[in-house]
């Protein structure tokens, strides 16, 4: 059985884009995101640097295996905002991103699928102005055990090429490793069968 242990994210914010629709002024924004705070941050200071715009509406996804996500119409008619730049998240397959789109009324009243229409084109201009990269999903494991078994742990991190995150090297040892999720299994088991070695997942 395969695996699936890859997602796609954005590598960076996004170049503002600029979407206009009779008279009305759509800004596009696409952030990678790890938190909902990191969500927040966000959207505070595109308020900020758009304070006088009518609407800022926006999408967001987190998670590769547990996905949480929501849309917001932020006062424009229901499902007109939020869902239609959400739309654009699934059909480019990324996840840990936000996408903010801001509104400025220009006065001519756009219709619910004129609406549908101009949110969805400005998400998808953010997501084609940001670079989407490929990124494995990883498991982090945290392996204990006495110096004196040292070199049995390095061995064996050395021969898969396994990914160190965090290290407390003193009598008592703690490494936390990264791992993709399709060799996590066998190199969890592998640490299970050393003798007087334990790990467990974080």
């Amino acid at each position: 059985m395969d695996i699936q242990d890859t997602y796609r994210t954005i590598l960076k914010p996004s170049e503002e884009t600029l979407f206009k629709e009779k008279n009305s002024k759509f800004f596009g924004y696409a952030f990678p995101v790890k938190t909902e705070d990191d969500i927040k941050e966000h959207l505070e200071a595109i308020k900020k640097q758009h304070h006088s715009a009518r609407h800022w509406c926006y999408a967001y996804q987190l998670g590769t295996e547990d996905i949480l996500y929501r849309a917001n119409d932020d006062g424009e008619p229901n499902n007109s905002a939020g869902m239609p730049i959400y739309g654009q998240i699934q059909s480019f397959n990324v996840t840990n991103i936000l996408i903010i789109v801001v509104r400025y009324f220009g006065g001519v009243k756009l219709g619910v699928g004129g609406l549908i229409s101009a949110y969805r084109t400005s998400a998808q201009l953010s997501l084609e102005a940001s670079k989407i990269v490929e990124r494995t999903i990883n498991i982090d494991y945290l392996i204990v055990f006495d110096y004196k078994n040292m070199n049995k742990v390095m061995r064996i991190i050395k021969e898969k090429n396994i990914n160190i995150i965090n290290q407390k090297l003193e009598l008592h040892c703690e490494l936390t490793i990264s791992v993709r999720k399709r060799e996590s299994e066998t190199i969890f088991n592998t640490f299970k069968t050393l003798f007087e070695v334990e790990i467990k997942p974080l």
